[in-house]
């Protein structure tokens, strides 16, 4: 499962028996105040599930803009706030992440996966005490996975049952600092940082089937689990659930329908933001895939949030994207 991101974390198919390409349109990190950007960026989990031996690699891009301040299931009006806050009042957080996803298959039960993910993201928020504004930004590779997959499959591959086991590798670095404004010179909060520092055990379940010759649906569980801290930083832990449709045509695009629901704990360590951490957030994900000719597919989701609770003070996005293309070896 794990492209990743992976949360990724977007599950799409395209017309095989069994679908291609899965990715989970849900975060598999911590949608926290200290996690600001990487609610889905992380984790959008890119599966390789295929028919035929060989090698899977696939290029995303996720725009995740944040600019949505939220307590509990409010919004937050930041216009009305007087400044000096005694809390911190982030304002916005820009994400835009590439990730190359590889994946190999034996052609039957076995299969591989790395990911390799490149961050772009800028932030901004004024710190507790402050009244000017605070900015970064931050740019270069995350925190790479790598797992491997293990599929029961029916005779015809027409539905079946999928396990991964993975790990996320504390490749991506946590030693950033503002840039401008008040705070320049001073340590990034650990969740906007490219990594966390941490590695995290990957584990999900995915079934799938295609009862009739224009339907198909999956439904999958992801679990993400920090196995360490490190310097002062647990990163939370994360618990996601998709299920999604497809609709075959007889055309090149195929239309497909996710619900993603996902619920996240706090951080902990004395360099987390636990107050401001964690939380439960649903969403409805719309989107195609086209097939381009030869092995090439092209793909594009929207991600709209119908449900988001936080704890504390947290930024959120109002609606996320995640598009890209991918070749069959």
């Amino acid at each position: 499962m794990f492209p990743v991101n992976f949360s990724s974390s977007v599950c799409f198919f395209i017309r095989r028996p069994l679908f291609t390409l899965a990715l989970a349109l849900i975060p598999a990190t911590s949608p926290a105040c200290s996690i600001c950007g990487c609610s889905l960026s992380s984790d959008w989990a890119g599966q390789g599930f295929s028919d035929t031996p060989g090698l899977l690699a696939s290029v995303r891009f996720e725009y995740i803009s944040q600019s949505s301040l939220r307590h509990g299931t409010d919004g937050v009006d930041t216009a009305a706030l007087a400044f000096p806050n005694a809390a911190e009042i982030q304002l916005s957080t820009l994400s835009r992440n590439t990730t190359l996803d590889l994946g190999y298959s034996s052609g039957s039960a076995w299969g591989l996966s790395l990911a390799v993910p490149f961050s772009d993201r800028d932030h901004r928020t004024i710190a507790a005490g402050d009244t000017a504004a605070s900015t970064s930004h931050v740019s270069g590779v995350g925190d790479v996975r790598v797992g491997v997959r293990y599929e029961f499959a029916s005779p015809g591959r027409t539905r079946g049952v999928a396990v991964s086991l993975g790990l996320k590798l504390p490749t991506g670095g946590f030693g950033q600092n503002f840039a401008g404004g008040p705070q320049a010179g001073t340590a990034l909060d650990r969740g906007l940082q490219l990594g966390t520092g941490t590695t995290d055990l990957l584990v999900s379940v995915t079934a799938y089937t295609r009862p009739g010759l224009y339907w198909g649906w999956f439904a999958q569980a992801q679990l993400t689990q920090p196995l360490n801290a490190r310097d002062g930083f647990r990163p939370s832990s994360g618990l996601g659930v998709s299920v999604g449709v497809r609709r075959l045509t007889s055309g090149w695009l195929t239309p497909q329908l996710q619900a993603n629901a996902r619920w996240d704990g706090r951080e902990a360590g004395i360099n987390s933001d636990a107050a401001n951490s964690g939380g439960t957030s649903m969403y409805l994900s719309p989107g195609v895939t086209a097939e381009l000719g030869g092995k090439a597919t092209a793909f594009a989701f929207v991600q709209l949030p119908v449900f988001q609770r936080v704890n504390g003070l947290q930024l959120q996005p109002r609606w996320l994207l995640s598009t890209g293309l991918a070749w069959k070896f």
